[in-house]
């Protein structure tokens, strides 16, 4: 697909996004920088840091809220929100192993990331907000250790539901 026809015009970056995409591979591969639609192209490569800042922060989100519900609802505790904490770390890890220099951005977005969790847990648990802390009880790194479970240490009784 990255071949492209020598004898037609190239696609419009608004046109045709995956054909462009295309097209700009085949250029880069031919050494024909000169025809590179240089703007577009900047853009898409700049937002690709974007997104993986923008999934950090998702994943952070849904980290936070998961660990306020295991917190706070002790009663309710179940594997499937020990697969999403555990889960959400391992992608937000594995994003910063791809790219070292985003291993100060959890930390870094781990309050705004909190105030957002907050409603989510508090929509999924039916507390009120006034049940939660206005600042978090633990750290983003605490938030990312596989050991950490707040509320207590885990038991074969936090199991009984599913």
């Amino acid at each position: 697909m990255n071949r492209i026809d020598r004898l037609r015009a190239s696609t419009p970056y608004e046109a045709d996004f995956v054909q462009w995409c295309a097209e700009q591979g085949a250029l880069l591969r031919e050494g024909r920088l000169s025809e590179l639609d240089r703007e577009n192209l900047a853009e898409e490569i700049e937002s690709l840091g974007r997104r993986d800042r923008r999934e950090i922060r998702s994943r952070m989100e849904v980290l936070i809220a998961h660990l306020l519900k295991w917190e706070f609802q002790p009663g309710h505790r179940c594997h499937s929100w020990q697969a999403s904490i555990s889960e959400q770390r391992t992608w937000i890890r594995n994003i910063v192993k791809d790219s070292p220099s985003l291993r100060r951005f959890p930390a870094q977005v781990f309050e705004e990331a909190y105030k957002d969790a907050l409603p989510v847990a508090v929509r999924e648990t039916g507390l009120r907000k006034s049940h939660f802390p206005i600042e978090p009880s633990f750290t983003a790194k605490q938030a990312l250790d596989d050991r950490f479970w707040p509320g207590g240490p885990l038991s074969m009784d936090d199991f009984l539901r599913d």
